[in-house]
């Protein structure tokens, strides 16, 4: 998989209610459960977000099996970040929702290197990381107090451009089932698995989803161990984040030139896999009644970048690289459904 999506990157629809600074317990009687707790952020319907990585930071490469080792540093580190969301499906048992992506991460070096030296910052620079993917949720609320999600999702990762694209060379899929239980309209939890690219490679991971709000002002949003934050509820139109997530990404680079190690004389295609962890602070704010902006600043560190050899499937590990921690920073806006059409739901199911 591409970057990690998680339960709460898919919304429920429709959103939970606003938060009630009058007293938490009034709204606690819900007829169906779900996933989400007053005081959370609206869902986002759709997500245009842009991160950047100022200055230089290094990358270091060491070649393994006599692979020539390789240092420089990153000049640009880019990520254009693109997500829609629509529900199919909005029944009260059942809910359908489609979603779809596009990230497309850019790199520049100070000092690429050449095609024997491998070539990979090279082929990265010219051609940038793309993902492509479309993923179908399923929630499924049991009664006032169970529920389940089941998503599966297929992207296209790696170094394509639109005249070289195939699907069986860049094809990842990733699969998630989580069981939860709506304690009160405060607080809900669940535990899960998910088939799928947190560490690298793909695998079965356990999942814990722990949301809660403790009162008016403050309240923890989780997908542990893939993202904690703790939310601080300034205003009804402003939220305050601060926590981590691991951000995982799995890549597959076609070389232009190939290069020879000792279990291989003619490698021509790479399997990137990097692994990021982010210290986030995060704002968000309502600009218009369906209009959001968010504004991230932190520090990340990076756990993996590490290449291997992909040419028949070998999964030789041929390059072991890590990139040097640096702050970062990101502007993203997000829609969300109008507060007249959320209005009008609640006074529908009433």
């Amino acid at each position: 998989m591409g970057r990690v999506a998680t339960a709460q990157d898919i919304p429920v629809y429709p959103p939970p209610a606003p938060l009630d600074t009058a007293g938490l317990g009034k709204s606690d009687a819900q007829t169906f459960a779900n996933s989400q707790v007053v005081g959370m952020g609206p869902s986002k319907g759709l997500i245009v977000k842009y991160e950047r990585i100022p200055g230089n930071f290094s990358i270091r490469s060491s070649g393994v099996g006599g692979v020539p080792d390789y240092r420089t540093d990153v000049s640009k580190n880019a990520n254009l970040v693109i997500k829609a969301y629509a529900p199919l499906l909005n029944h009260p048992h059942l809910k359908l929702v489609l979603g779809l992506n596009y990230d497309r991460q850019e790199y520049q070096f100070r000092e690429p290197a050449t095609s024997d030296q491998y070539g990979l910052y090279g082929n990265i620079e010219n051609k940038g990381l793309s993902i492509i993917g479309a993923q179908l949720a399923v929630i499924r609320p049991v009664d006032a107090v169970h529920w389940y999600l089941f998503r599966t999702k297929t992207e296209l990762n790696g170094d394509y451009n639109s005249d070289e694209l195939d699907i069986n060379n860049y094809l990842k899929v990733t699969s998630e089932f989580i069981y939860g239980w709506k304690r009160s309209s405060t607080f809900a939890w669940g535990l899960g698995v998910q088939l799928g690219y947190v560490l690298g490679r793909q695998s079965i991971y356990p999942v814990l989803v722990y949301n809660r709000t403790f009162n008016p002002r403050w309240g923890v949003e989780a997908l542990f161990p893939a993202r904690v934050l703790v939310r601080r509820n300034l205003s009804p139109t402003s939220l305050l984040f601060a926590g981590y997530e691991v951000v995982s990404n799995n890549y597959n680079l076609k070389l232009r030139n190939t290069f020879p190690t000792p279990n291989n004389p003619a490698v021509r295609a790479l399997e990137l896999r990097q692994i990021d962890v982010k210290f986030r602070l995060r704002y968000e704010h309502e600009l218009l009644s369906f209009l959001w902006t968010g504004v991230e600043a932190g520090y990340r560190y990076n756990y993996e970048f590490n290449a291997f050899d992909r040419t028949d499937n070998t999964r030789d590990r041929i390059i072991n690289s890590q990139l040097g921690g640096t702050p970062y920073a990101s502007l993203d806006l997000f829609i969300v459904p109008p507060r007249k059409l959320l209005q009008k739901a609640e006074r529908s199911r009433k």
